[in-house]
C-alpha cells in the first residue's frame, strides 16, 4: 500500500498542531496579551470551526448524497467521543498544569501525553476525515496530490483554533522562572501532538469504508461543533474574566470567524 497519502495526512495534522506552538510565539516579545484580543481570538476560532463543520463537512456529506440517518448517527457519535474525552481529562488530568510539561521528567510527560491524546484526538479525526476524497477531481494539486479543498479548510481552521489554545498554555509557563522560550514553545506544541496520529487513523478508516463516508463527515462535524460549545467558547469567556463584557468580544469573534468561511462554500 502506498504510504504517501498517509504521510500527507500526518503532515496536515502536524500543521494544525503547529498552530498551538505559534500561540506561544507572541510571548517571546511581550509579557502579556490583551484580554480583549485573547477573547476575540477564541471567538474567531470557534466561529471558524462551526462554519467549517456546517459548510465544509456537512455540506460535503450533502453533496455526496449521504443518508441523513447515517450522517446523524455520525454526529451523535462525534459528540459522544468529545464527551468521553472531557470525562477522561476531568477524571485523570485535573492536576496537570501547563508548566508541568516544561518542567516534568519523562514519566510526567508520558502521563500528560496520555491525557492530551484523548483531548486532542477528536480534532485529528476531523482532519483525517476531511482528506477522504484525496486524489479525486476538484481539489488543489500539492506535491503530486489532489488535495480536497475541504481538507485545506478544516486543517486551517483547526490550526487557527490551536493558536489561542497554545497562548493559553504558554501564559502560565511564561511566568515561571528558569523556563526559556524554546521550552515554552515546545510545551505548547506538545499539547496538540496527538492530532496527526488521529488524522492518520481516521483517514485510514474512511478510505477503507467509503460507503460510511457520510458517517465520517457527520462524526467529524459533530465532534468539532461540540468542541466549540464545550471547549472553545467557555475558554474564551474564561480568558475574559477581567472584562466587564467578555461576551461581546467573544460574539464578535464568532461572527467574523463564521462569516469568513462562508465564501469557501462556493469553491468547495
Amino acid at each position: 500500500m502506498n504510504g504517501g497519502p498517509y504521510v500527507l495526512v500526518f503532515v496536515a495534522g502536524l500543521i494544525a498542531a503547529f498552530g498551538t506552538s505559534l500561540g506561544a510565539v507572541p510571548l517571546f516579545w511581550v509579557d502579556d496579551i490583551g484580554d480583549k484580543l485573547d477573547v476575540g481570538l477564541w471567538g474567531f476560532a470557534g466561529g471558524l470551526m462551526a462554519s467549517a463543520s456546517v459548510f465544509g463537512l456537512l455540506f460535503e456529506a450533502y453533496k455526496k448524497n449521504s443518508g441523513w440517518l447515517l450522517v446523524g448517527a455520525g454526529i451523535v457519535c462525534g459528540i459522544l467521543l468529545v464527551i468521553f474525552a472531557h470525562y477522561v481529562v476531568d477524571r485523570y488530568g485535573p492536576d496537570f498544569q501547563p508548566e508541568d510539561i516544561a518542567q516534568g521528567d519523562f514519566q510526567t510527560i508520558l502521563n500528560i501525553l496520555l491525557v492530551l491524546f484523548v483531548h486532542s484526538f477528536p480534532e485529528g479525526l476531523a482532519i483525517g476525515v476531511s482528506f477522504a476524497e484525496l486524489n479525486h477531481t476538484g481539489g488543489i494539486h500539492i506535491l503530486g496530490f489532489t488535495v480536497p479543498l475541504v481538507a485545506i479548510a478544516i486543517t486551517g481552521s483547526l490550526a487557527i483554533h490551536n493558536f489561542p489554545e497554545g497562548l493559553a498554555t504558554a501564559i502560565p509557563i511564561h511566568d515561571v522562572d528558569g523556563i526559556g522560550n524554546g521550552r515554552m514553545w515546545g510545551a505548547a506544541f506538545f499539547t496538540s501532538l496527538p492530532q496527526p496520529i488521529g488524522a492518520v487513523i481516521a483517514f485510514y478508516f474512511v478510505r477503507l469504508a467509503q460507503q460510511f463516508l457520510g458517517f465520517g463527515y457527520g462524526f467529524a462535524a459533530g465532534s468539532m461543533l461540540y468542541l466549540v460549545i464545550g471547549d472553545v467558547l467557555p475558554e474564551g469567556l474564561e480568558a475574559g474574566e477581567s472584562l466587564s463584557n467578555p461576551t461581546w468580544y467573544l460574539s464578535a469573534g464568532v461572527i467574523v470567524g463564521f462569516v469568513v468561511f462562508i465564501p469557501l462554500v462556493f469553491v468547495l
